[in-house]
């Protein structure tokens, strides 16, 4: 059998802890995923049946659910292709992001 050794407690009144240890956000970062995507999908109306497979699978949850197709929240897409991967009627397409 083997034994367990027990060791002191840290003391952080002896050793201190560095102000650079990890620094505080002091901010909100205003960034949204949709601010740093390289590709963005589009979605084709036509051959959109509304299966909402592209709503099951989207990590962020962006898929928008309109009277007859769904679309995508682009503010918050961050542009991964899930959606576009996982359509079984190839209703979305990947094109790449453009600045305004």
């Amino acid at each position: 059998m083997s034994q367990h050794t027990a060791y002191p407690m840290f003391d952080l009144a002896k050793a201190g802890v560095p102000d650079d240890l990890c620094p505080i956000a002091v901010t909100i970062n205003p960034m949204l995923p949709g601010d740093w995507r390289s590709m963005r999908p589009v979605v084709d109306r036509n051959k959109c049946v509304k299966c909402a497979v592209c709503w099951l699978y989207c990590p962020a949850q962006c898929i928008v659910e309109r009277p007859a197709w769904f679309d995508i929240n682009l503010t918050i897409c961050k542009g991964c292709g899930i959606c576009a991967n996982e359509c079984p009627q190839h209703a979305i397409t990947m094109i790449e992001e453009v600045e305004a």
